[in-house]
């Protein structure tokens, strides 16, 4: 069998199975056992014990549900909301007041959850009732949040990046430095659209006319700082290379327990509700990848993968036109399909193609993330629109996407941005090579 033929009865049965309702992990692994028996009979079955065997026993996904339970614990225990009144004082001056305030705990808050969804709905839950309170435009509240969001997957740790360092083989340490600096980058676009914003529009944003005190100045502080040094002994152990990836998560719940038990707020029935959500959040995304990894193990088998290397390669795109080409697919696959499936299934077909290309694998992985924070904005499978419509009910979903629109456009020139200057994203893991 041709790998054109294979591909194509691949990419019909996942169309197929997706449009009948099948869950997207058993559509994964269906496809891929489908695939391995048409290129191979069933002499490779005995194959899939010793994939499922390989994945579940990488070191690197062990921190997987330890971030998740890092993040959950942070979250059950009330000092996300802390942090949150704490950068508000702080940053009270700004134009736009609360509205910046979503985008820096967003981006603070990604390097705890390693998720957009969770990043989104974390700071929606405190932020939405107090912004109404003082009278902010729910068109600039709801677009911070759901932009903001989207950071939760750039800024390490990230879960998409976990998985796709498991799929390549390339460095997590590297893949975590690398969406670093564009995660700052991108969260500083969208502070200055928020300020620019309001500038010409003030009625969407109350201006605060007191500067606040010294002492509300230290409380906020207070609030804001425990969390920012819990994120700087994670992201930190792994830099100065004190810790793996797996071992910083460990010493991320540590951290979190710790704090939480030092505000008194960590009660056991919370504890137990922060341990159910990550083992149901772990389950889900391992259940993903395992089957992900069988699809990974069809495609290599019938010779997809190399097959479209090859035959793009010989199209003789440049890599600009290329690059153009991907992001349309990822446009429109990412409005039927979250981001990490996204990843699951394109990864194993797309990353030869981008290795041919000549783009570097690290750079790939950061590019790709941006890819699929699209995803999280862009109807009718949006998972950013759906969490903040699900805290602010009183508004249609495509009220939500009609605000997040201009973040939508913001990421989209800034992929094309990280396109034209890749040291955005590969400076700082190169600079702690040479170091």
């Amino acid at each position: 069998m041709s790998w054109q033929i294979a591909l194509a009865i691949n990419g019909a049965l996942l169309a197929l199975f997706l449009l009948g309702g099948v869950g997207i992990g058993v559509t994964i692994g269906l496809v891929g056992i489908i695939g391995i028996t048409l290129a191979s009979g069933t002499q490779l079955w005995l194959s899939l014990g010793d994939i499922v065997w390989n994945t579940t026993n990488t070191f690197t996904l062990v921190s997987i549900p330890l971030f998740v339970l890092m993040g959950e614990i942070i979250l059950r225990s009330g000092i996300a909301g802390r942090f949150y009144r704490g950068v508000a004082v702080l940053l009270r001056r700004l134009p736009g007041g609360l509205a910046q305030t979503n985008i820096v705990g967003c981006a603070i808050f990604s390097a705890i959850a390693g998720s957009s969804v969770a990043t989104a709905m974390t700071v929606g839950t405190v932020a939405i009732p107090e912004m109404r309170k003082r009278g902010y435009s729910d068109q600039l509240t709801i677009g911070t949040l759901t932009g903001g969001g989207c950071l939760g997957i750039l800024i390490p740790p990230s879960i998409p990046m976990i998985v796709y360092a498991s799929m390549t083989q390339v460095s997590v340490i590297d893949l975590f430095m690398a969406g670093v600096i564009p995660g700052v980058v991108l969260a500083a676009i969208f502070m200055l659209y928020v300020g620019i914003r309001v500038a010409f529009q003030p009625s969407l944003a109350p201006r605060e006319e007191r500067s606040a005190s010294a002492g509300e100045i230290l409380r906020g502080a207070a609030d804001a700082l425990p969390i920012v040094v819990l994120i700087a002994m994670v992201i930190g152990s792994m830099y100065i290379g004190l810790a793996t990836p797996t071992e910083a998560s460990a010493l991320g719940c540590l951290l979190a327990i710790a704090l939480a038990l030092a505000y008194h707020e960590l009660t056991l029935v919370r504890l137990k509700e922060a341990l159910r959500n990550a083992a149901i959040t772990s389950g889900v995304v391992m259940f993903i990848t395992l089957n992900a990894q069988i699809l990974n193990f069809a495609v290599v088998t019938t010779g997809i993968s190399h097959g479209l290397a090859s035959g793009l390669a010989e199209l003789g795109l440049s890599p600009l036109i290329f690059f153009c080409m991907l992001f349309a697919i990822y446009l429109v696959v990412g409005m039927f399909i979250d981001g990490l499936s996204i990843m699951l299934l394109t990864v194993p077909l797309l990353y030869p193609s981008f290795i041919a290309m000549g783009f570097d694998g690290i750079w790939v992985g950061v590019i790709m993330v941006v890819f699929i924070e699209l995803g999280a904005l862009t109807p009718p499978m949006g998972l950013n629109l759906f969490a903040i419509q699900s805290i602010a009910s009183d508004r249609s979903l495509g009220e939500v996407a009609t605000a997040s629109l201009p973040y939508m456009l913001m990421i989209t020139g800034f992929a094309f941005l990280l396109y034209a200057f890749p040291a955005i994203a590969l400076w700082l893991p190169t600079m702690m090579k040479a170091g």
